[in-house]
Protein backbone atom coordinates (compact mmCIF):
# COMPACT_ATOMS: atom_id res chain seq x y z
CA UNK A 1 0.00 0.00 0.00
CA UNK A 2 1.28 3.32 -1.01
CA UNK A 3 1.06 5.56 1.71
CA UNK A 4 1.84 9.87 1.65
CA UNK A 5 5.43 11.10 2.29
CA UNK A 6 7.14 11.11 5.93
CA UNK A 7 6.59 14.56 6.01
CA UNK A 8 3.48 14.25 5.65
CA UNK A 9 2.25 12.08 8.02
CA UNK A 10 4.80 13.98 10.63
CA UNK A 11 2.63 16.78 10.08
CA UNK A 12 -0.88 15.48 10.16
CA UNK A 13 0.20 13.41 13.46
CA UNK A 14 1.18 16.56 14.67
CA UNK A 15 -1.97 18.27 13.94
CA UNK A 16 -3.95 15.95 15.24
CA UNK A 17 -2.11 15.81 18.63
CA UNK A 18 -2.09 19.91 19.05
CA UNK A 19 -5.58 20.05 17.45
CA UNK A 20 -7.28 17.19 20.02
CA UNK A 21 -4.88 18.56 23.21
CA UNK A 22 -6.83 22.11 22.50
CA UNK A 23 -10.36 20.63 22.08
CA UNK A 24 -10.10 18.26 25.30
CA UNK A 25 -9.15 21.37 27.13
CA UNK A 26 -12.84 23.52 26.10
CA UNK A 27 -12.91 23.11 22.46
CA UNK A 28 -15.79 24.48 20.44
CA UNK A 29 -17.37 23.83 17.44
CA UNK A 30 -14.69 24.44 15.05
CA UNK A 31 -12.42 22.54 16.96
CA UNK A 32 -14.41 19.82 16.79
CA UNK A 33 -14.48 20.28 12.97
CA UNK A 34 -10.73 20.60 13.05
CA UNK A 35 -10.30 17.86 14.56
CA UNK A 36 -12.80 15.92 12.34
CA UNK A 37 -10.67 17.21 9.07
CA UNK A 38 -7.40 15.80 10.14
CA UNK A 39 -8.83 12.65 11.22
CA UNK A 40 -10.21 12.11 8.05
CA UNK A 41 -6.78 13.65 5.85
CA UNK A 42 -5.11 11.28 8.17
CA UNK A 43 -7.34 8.06 7.61
CA UNK A 44 -7.13 8.92 3.93
CA UNK A 45 -3.49 9.19 4.04
CA UNK A 46 -3.14 5.54 5.72
CA UNK A 47 -5.88 3.74 3.75
CA UNK A 48 -7.86 3.41 7.07
CA UNK A 49 -11.37 3.80 8.32
CA UNK A 50 -10.54 5.06 12.18
CA UNK A 51 -8.15 7.78 13.12
CA UNK A 52 -7.14 4.81 15.99
CA UNK A 53 -5.97 2.60 13.08
CA UNK A 54 -4.66 5.63 11.24
CA UNK A 55 -2.32 6.58 13.97
CA UNK A 56 -0.93 3.65 14.46
CA UNK A 57 -0.47 2.98 10.52
CA UNK A 58 0.95 6.69 10.28
CA UNK A 59 3.15 5.82 13.45
CA UNK A 60 4.56 2.10 11.97
CA UNK A 61 5.21 3.93 8.67
CA UNK A 62 7.25 6.48 10.18
CA UNK A 63 9.52 3.90 11.51
CA UNK A 64 9.98 1.93 9.10
CA UNK A 65 11.29 4.80 6.99
CA UNK A 66 13.40 6.34 10.03
CA UNK A 67 14.78 2.72 9.59
CA UNK A 68 15.33 2.33 5.55
CA UNK A 69 17.20 5.83 5.82
CA UNK A 70 19.20 4.59 8.73
CA UNK A 71 20.20 1.06 6.31
CA UNK A 72 20.66 3.02 3.02
CA UNK A 73 24.41 3.60 2.31
CA UNK A 74 25.41 6.89 1.01
CA UNK A 75 26.98 7.28 -2.24
CA UNK A 76 29.54 10.00 -3.07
Amino acid sequence: MLMAHPAVLEELLRRYEEIRTKHAEGGDGASRRSLEDVSYTLCVSTGTRDVAAAITAAREQLRRSAVGARETPVTA
